[in-house]
């Protein structure tokens, strides 16, 4: 199997509790990201990894897989990697659950990123900002790259910094891309100093010396995290 997605999806939040099995337009947020993925053409399986029996049942009854990991593990990215141990592929792709507008056209671009260059560890998505708060905010990660989209550096800072007018600005968005290898590899390994300060695992790759490949994304996304958050994806399928 070529491309293994995975959607990690945990019950607790602080701030959406049960947030998976939010309905997003009639559809609970989980399963949409699940039909979503399915649809794209690059994606040959996709397992929901979930904590929690709701979550697995949810996914079941509307035809989905879901695989159960254990509950203390520390991150949506732990779960990724404990699927891919257990699914053997060449790719295995991090889906968000909180990202419902997710799609081909942001999923299918990561694939043939890793097919054109075997340099490439893990290859995500950066959009250009249009909001200038966006720039200042610190929980928008902001990118920087090469003329050929190998990843210099993240930040929860502004950079570049903004000294003069006219400059341009790129965030993180969406899923990642890993090389299954890598990824197992990159789970079982100790966090690094510029990791631990800017609370970024994308930090990790760079400090190891493997490249990260920038692919540009025509569109933005609408994370969920917030009940603020809720309001304007409703707002978005309502074509308000």
């Amino acid at each position: 199997m070529k491309t293994l997605a995975v959607i990690p999806a945990r019950y607790s939040s602080t701030r959406l509790p049960g947030k998976p099995m939010i309905e997003i337009a009639g559809v609970p947020l989980v399963i949409r990201v699940l039909n979503n993925v399915s649809a794209c053409a690059s994606v040959d399986r996709v397992v929901v990894a979930t904590d929690d029996e709701r979550i697995a049942a949810l996914v079941s009854r509307h035809g989905g897989e879901a695989v159960m990991t254990p509950p203390e593990l520390p991150s949506g990215g732990d779960r990724v990697a404990y699927v891919a141990r257990e699914i053997p592929s060449d790719y295995v792709l991090n889906v968000q659950v909180d990202d419902p507008l997710v799609g081909a056209d942001m999923i299918d671009p990561l694939v043939a990123a890793l097919d054109g260059d075997p340099s490439v560890m893990l290859a995500l998505l950066v959009k250009r900002i249009e909001d200038m708060e966006e720039v200042r905010a610190n929980n928008i990660v902001k990118a920087v790259f090469d003329g050929g989209g190998r990843a210099l550096y993240f930040s929860r800072s502004p950079i570049p910094y903004p000294r003069a007018e006219g400059g341009v600005w790129y965030k993180h968005i969406g899923p990642y891309g890993w090389r299954r290898g890598f990824l197992l590899d990159f789970a079982a390994s100790e966090q690094t100093p510029l990791e631990k300060t800017e609370s970024l695992e994308m930090l990790r790759v760079i400090e190891q010396g493997h490249a990260i490949k920038c692919v540009t994304a025509a569109r933005d996304t609408i994370e969920i995290d917030t009940p603020e958050d809720l309001l304007k994806i409703e707002k978005y399928f309502s074509g308000l």
